[in-house]
């Protein structure tokens, strides 16, 4: 009997023991208790979406019976439908400064200055400044102050690998997901890069995962000015397709201009829907989804594939 009560006595000095030792913390697996844990309204799932024609250009006068959302083969019924135009931004500028991108870099922060002060409005959006070479790295907090973004673009130079996954996975889950109320803004990346990730611990799928769960849409401008597709060309437009947004190549370095004002129009033209999934699942699951429009093949409709359900 003596044993059995000095075993019990053992195992709660052990527990308390490793009750006090702080959780292992991981770049890509932050502990749920954190303050990173991902708060998801489990009765609604919001799809933030562009329609576009054939030829690309936008279309507005839609409304909420012209959509069928689908999730796994279950038609859903659309709670709340917007047409959203005049939303606060939440945007991450992540610039690619390593070795790689040496030659077109002036040009690159002369374009996403062009970029802020074109989109960034006082008072209502912000956008924030990530640096990736080596390591990723906050160069300016979310701010709606186009001219102090801007300067800090210019301060930024060049050298070192490229960790763009910790870039993607870090800006969303410390910085676009912790504005709150979430559903208050739209969030959106512009990354400007090469797309070849040479160091980062986190892998691209947990990237793309983070930026899943935050609600997140990844526009990709590629750095590359070949006209040969490479591997990370292959990377920026996965990124980009799988959350709804869109990947850009400019072969010369002139139209990274236009592919930033293509980005800006388009936060501008774009529809919002909310829907309680049915059946509803709490199994942390990866669900896809496909909107389309009813009775048109002439139209695009871009949006994320899919959602991480809550688990309960």
């Amino acid at each position: 009997m003596r044993s059995f009560f000095a075993a019990i006595v053992l195992l709660g000095a052990l527990g308390g023991a490793l009750q006090a030792q702080p959780p292992a913390r991981k770049l890509a697996q932050p502990q749920p208790d954190d303050g990173t844990r991902i708060l998801v309204d489990v009765n609604r799932v919001n799809v933030l979406f562009t329609v576009t024609d054939k030829k690309g250009r936008f279309i507005t006068n839609l409304d909420r019976n012209d959509f069928e959302v689908v999730e796994g083969s279950h038609a859903q019924k659309i709670l709340e439908f917007t047409a959203e135009s005049d939303v606060p931004l939440r945007l991450a500028i992540l610039v690619d400064t390593s070795n790689s991108i040496r030659e077109r870099f002036r040009f690159i922060q002369e374009a996403a200055i062009d970029f802020i002060k074109s989109v960034v409005r006082p008072r209502q959006d912000k956008a924030l400044v990530f640096s990736f070479d080596t390591r990723a790295e906050v160069v300016a907090d979310l701010s709606d102050d186009p001219e102090r973004l801007s300067q800090l673009i210019l301060d930024l130079r060049p050298g070192g690998g490229t960790s763009l996954y910790d870039a993607i996975l870090v800006a969303c889950r410390d910085k676009l997901g912790a504005e709150q109320p979430r559903h208050k803004f739209r969030r959106a990346m512009i990354v400007l890069s090469d797309g070849d990730d040479t160091v980062s611990e986190a892998t691209r799928d947990q990237a793309l995962e983070m930026a899943q769960r935050m609600d997140v849409v990844i526009y990709t401008i590629s750095t590359n000015i070949s006209r040969i597709e490479t591997d990370g060309d292959k990377v920026l437009r996965y990124l980009a397709a799988e959350t709804g947004g869109v990947a850009f190549f400019p072969f010369k370095v002139e139209d990274l201009s236009q592919s930033f004002e293509n980005i800006a129009n388009e936060l501008r033209h774009q529809y919002s829907i909310y829907y309680r999934p049915e059946p509803l699942k709490t199994d942390g699951s990866y669900q896809r989804i496909d909107v389309h429009v009813r009775d048109r093949r002439d139209v695009v409709v871009r949006a994320r594939k899919g959602y991480y359900a809550p688990r309960l």
